[in-house]
């Protein structure tokens, strides 16, 4: 009869990793699933995740006058059809503590819509501005109006102009203690365009990347990777396992 005690314990620990795990990809399942990753003032990462994008709300706020005096919102809430690049920011900063407050403005709503000024900490100013990228590419467009598809990968970042080049970092997600792994870093311009990235600093790299925007790394413990360089805006992050055991976990 002992037995009995520790299989079933197993048994409803199992059913509620299923139930969580079922819940998170409902939650991605009601909208369009898509990544997005925020990049503040600092280069501080305020958001890296994934989530459903679908029609939202957002409430704007008088306080985001980034565009002078008196263009302030009118704290008014405005529906923004989704699947779109600014939806699916408001809807990630309901849930992502580091995202509020979102300061948003409809002071141009009718001529060149919403006007984002900030985000969580990080704000416009004289110097800086968000810079959106789809797919690596900037859509020259207000976040409301673009819209997403399944898969895209959406980047707010608070950066000056003319706009620095964007860092991806490609990694494996599981290694082996103390053996070396191959990473490789890529940049992309304003239009898209990708091409290696060298010289550019990884996380665990024991040196810069080639000419090939190659790296070599070696881990001890489970790392999460990232790759930096100059004024360049920081990679995406890649949780990189070691025998079984994952960062954080």
């Amino acid at each position: 009869m002992p037995r009995l005690i520790p299989s079933r314990l197993v048994a409803v620990c199992a059913l509620a990793f299923v139930l969580v795990l079922s819940t998170a990809v409902a939650a991605v399942a009601k909208g369009t699933p898509v990544d997005l990753r925020v990049v503040g003032g600092g280069s501080k990462i305020l958001a890296e995740e994934s989530l459903g994008a679908s029609t939202t709300s957002i409430k704007t706020s008088s306080k985001a006058t980034c565009f002078g005096k008196g263009t302030g919102g009118s704290g008014k809430s405005v529906k923004i059809n989704g699947p779109t690049a600014l939806g699916a920011l408001g809807q990630a900063a309901k849930s992502t503590a580091a995202l509020r407050p979102l300061l948003l403005t409809d002071h141009f709503l009718s001529e060149f819509g919403l006007g984002l000024c900030g985000i969580g900490k990080s704000s416009s100013t004289s110097k800086l501005s968000w810079y959106l990228k789809v797919n690596h590419k900037n859509p020259n467009r207000s976040g409301e109006t673009v819209k997403l598809h399944a898969g895209d990968e959406v980047l707010w970042a608070l950066e000056p102009f003319p706009y620095p080049s964007e860092l991806a970092l490609s990694a494996p997600e599981t290694a082996e203690a103390g053996k070396a792994f191959t990473v490789s870093v890529f940049s992309y311009d304003d239009k898209g365009k990708k091409k290696p990235a060298a010289g550019v600093t990884v996380s665990g790299a024991s040196a810069p990347t080639d000419s090939a925007g190659h790296a070599t790394v070696v881990l001890s413990a489970p790392t999460v990777l990232a790759a930096t360089h100059g004024k360049d805006i920081p990679s995406n992050r890649v949780a990189v396992c070691i025998g079984g055991v994952c960062p954080g976990g």
